[in-house]
């Protein structure tokens, strides 16, 4: 018996051309590049233009894309844009990259799970498809983080950083096996006991304002390892595999501790995991397509291959969703 499947056709990014790196940031606030890359494995990241709206790099990641996957951007009929920093409170981010790209169709709608977006993303759009409401989406994760950071907080200023990634999913029947391409499985958590640890003190209904990002990194680092694990697992077994099934590991670039403890503790091999974060900083629902972005392009992931992708964020959201490339 057939089923439909949400099939990945292409992926794309888009960085903003600044660099700033730790040594930048070292005259900016008491930091240095060891401090830095010793405690996150950052060693740089990218900061958009003052001109350069969340849209204009989500449109840039789309096209990409787009193009990658031999698609018009007429036969796209659903985009959902993950982001926690859109162009204004409304209208959606997400209608102004559908008005750009002269899509008429569908619906265009933002989703906000803060660094879990990408994934909540990816799982409502295998949804949508899954049930026949829709027939191609573009899921994009993209963030202007730098507009909401306290510059004089060296506990957060470092580790962020702005950038976009897409990919271009399409409903196709096949058999409904593991081998499949496509989402095989996904799982979403969340748990707002936990907000007031990753957040940000601000916004329309409360202050008025845009706010500041604030945040327990202790806290969020000691859920993190935990959470990831366990919606990890459970991934795996709604799909009946087994971790050493899995081919590539693209996980949230949040912190390369959170990477390695998550790795250890589900007992994935280090030289499968994707890490970006070196180069990206964390960008939030960016994150997770930037890197698979990269891995794609330098010609690790491969047809057929097993890929794992897993983010948390504020909120606390977590989840997990595993693809067939």
């Amino acid at each position: 018996m057939t089923i439909i499947r949400s099939v990945i056709r292409g992926c794309g990014a888009y960085l903003p051309s600044r660099v700033m790196t730790n040594e930048d940031l070292s005259k900016i606030v008491d930091t240095s590049d060891e401090w830095i890359a010793e405690r996150t494995g950052i060693r740089e990241r990218r900061i958009a233009a003052d001109d350069e709206l969340t849209s204009d790099l989500g449109l840039a990641a789309a096209r990409q894309a787009l193009e990658r996957a031999e698609m018009d951007a007429q036969d796209i009929d659903l985009i959902i844009l993950a982001t926690s920093t859109p162009d204004q409170t409304f209208p959606a981010t997400a209608t102004t990259i559908q008005a750009e790209l002269g899509i008429r169709l569908g619906a265009a709608f933002d989703m906000q799970a803060v660094c879990s977006g990408f994934i909540y993303g990816l799982a409502t759009a295998d949804n949508f498809l899954k049930c026949g409401q829709h027939k191609r989406a573009l899921v994009i994760g993209a963030e202007t983080f730098s507009r909401i950071l306290d510059w004089e907080d060296r506990s957060t200023c470092v580790l962020f950083g702005d950038g976009a990634g897409a990919v271009v999913l399409e409903a196709q029947k096949l058999n409904g096996v593991a081998t499949d391409r496509g989402i095989i499985a996904s799982r979403l958590r969340s748990d707002g006991r936990y907000r007031k640890k990753l957040y940000v003190d601000g916004g329309p209904s409360s202050t008025q304002t845009v706010g500041r990002l604030r945040m327990d990194g202790r806290e969020v680092f000691r859920h993190a390892v935990t959470n990831i694990s366990s919606i990890i697992e459970e991934t795996l077994e709604l799909a009946g595999l087994s971790v050493d099934a899995v081919d590539w590991f693209v996980p949230h670039q949040a912190n390369k501790r959170i990477l390695d403890g998550t790795a250890r503790k589900i007992g994935i091999d280090s030289d499968k995991i994707v890490i970006t974060v070196d180069k990206h900083g964390n960008t939030s629902a960016a994150s997770i397509p930037l890197a698979l972005n990269t891995a794609v392009e330098d010609g690790r992931v491969q047809d057929g291959d097993l890929v794992l992708m897993e983010a948390m964020g504020g909120g606390f959201t977590w989840g997990a969703v595993l693809v067939r490339w």
